[in-house]
């Protein structure tokens, strides 16, 4: 345990612990044994929590709440979310992830990190994500920040023969799976480290993106990683 605790800078609490311990040892150790464990060496997640600030617009366009807070799939490709987010490095320089998240296994299908929070930010993920589709045709949810009420953005979604959904007002919580995981990704990396450029910011996101894809194992997955997860399946 102190081992994984070290390898991983001690994002793990007990419950991914107690997944990593199971599969590296092929047991089924209880959750209150690692908990119990964990406390007596003194092993705690180093994570913390930090809010998201929302940016006003005037949409050009609107789409209704048609995930509506159904947040699993049957399948792949069948319901994705997506946001961005807001990262600082170096002397209070700013870079932006946007991010489209698969909701049947979770994994993280397309990203782009970029210097500047535009509409081309989110046209090159949904391009990055749709070049991947044979005869799907998912439905992508999105708050309703500017560029998902862009004309250019409904342009890509009905070209690609998409269906739209998008977040009432006010309401983060109806994009709650995209939310969770950018909160899960700055407890669990960025806010443990400095970032002076925006090349080790990047790497960073890489590493971390490519971290929860393949080796964070996940007990609604059955305790695989979700490209496990998608692999088994396919």
């Amino acid at each position: 345990m102190k081992t994984l605790y070290r390898k991983v800078d001690g994002i793990f609490g007990y419950r991914q612990m107690n997944l990593q311990i199971n599969r590296k040892f092929n047991e089924k150790f209880n959750h209150k044994r690692i908990y119990r464990l964990m406390k007596l060496t003194g092993l705690r997640s180093v994570i913390r929590v930090k809010k998201k600030r929302y940016k006003h617009s005037t949409p050009q366009h609107v789409a209704e709440n048609l995930l509506n807070r159904e947040f699993t799939a049957e399948r792949q490709n069948e319901k994705w979310v997506t946001d961005v987010t807001e990262f600082k490095y170096g002397q209070s320089k700013k870079a932006y992830l946007s991010a489209i998240r698969d909701l049947y296994d979770g994994a993280i299908i397309s990203y782009v990190l970029g210097r500047s929070n535009n509409n081309q930010l989110v046209f090159n993920t949904l391009d990055q994500a749709t070049s991947q589709l044979a005869e799907e045709h998912p439905l992508i949810h999105s708050d309703r920040g500017y560029q998902y009420t862009s004309k250019g953005f409904k342009r890509m979604i009905d070209d690609a023969k998409m269906t739209q959904s998008m977040s009432r007002v006010g309401r983060c919580i109806d994009n709650g799976p995209m939310e969770s995981f950018f909160g899960t990704l700055k407890c669990e990396k960025y806010y443990l480290n400095k970032y002076e450029t925006f090349d080790e910011l990047s790497f960073a996101i890489d590493e971390y993106i490519h971290f929860y894809n393949h080796e964070r194992y996940q007990k609604r997955l059955n305790g695989l990683s979700p490209m496990e997860y998608r692999a088994k399946a396919a």
